[in-house]
């Protein structure tokens, strides 16, 4: 990732951090929302990975080859998995973003440690800002309770890894970030 090695850091601590509570998710739920939660892990731990600053760790050109081959099979499993559910086509859109990514680096890895920026296509790199940008958005409303029940009598508490409003603050975490990591290119 281009930019000041600050802002870096944090994207790798939130992607990082993101990626954490979707294993954490991994441990409950039915087979389809721990395979989900792997794919979001995997996700957030391949993120943190390409935001890690060009100045501590410079990839050579087969190790973003290996996180395009990675991303592009992650990609076919979200796209097979879309016939079930429409979910799954945001898994396919941002496992085809991080493919494409580490094949733009691939391209040209001295933009990666020289901060020129410059890779990849514009017109897809600006169509992945329009897509991303609008799932933010639309996550972060979302989030945005319509009415409060917390602590209402005969309320359930979820444990940690099973509450549905921290898998959407999860997955607009990862949007956001792969803004940043889109901006940047």
């Amino acid at each position: 990732m281009h930019g000041p090695q600050s802002a870096a850091w944090l994207l790798v601590a939130l992607c990082a951090a993101t990626g954490a509570y979707c294993l954490l998710r991994r441990r409950g739920g039915d087979q389809d929302e721990r395979r989900t939660a792997g794919a979001e892990a995997l996700m957030g731990f391949g993120m943190a990975l390409m935001a890690v600053p060009a100045a501590v760790l410079t990839p050579p050109r087969w190790a973003w080859l290996g996180y395009a081959t990675v991303f592009g099979a992650a990609a076919l499993r979200a796209l097979w998995a879309a016939r079930r559910t429409d979910h799954h086509l945001h898994h396919l859109i941002g496992t085809s973003a991080m493919a494409y990514m580490s094949l733009a680096m691939a391209a040209r890895p001295a933009a990666h440690a020289h901060h020129t920026g410059g890779t990849g296509s514009p017109a897809l790199t600006a169509t992945l800002l329009v897509y991303f940008t609008g799932y933010v958005l639309w996550a972060g409303l979302r989030l945005v309770p319509a009415t409060t029940t917390a602590g209402a009598p005969g309320t359930v508490t979820l444990a940690w890894g099973r509450r549905p409003e921290l898998a959407r603050a999860c997955r607009l975490s990862m949007a956001i970030g792969m803004l940043a990591m889109l901006f940047t290119m």
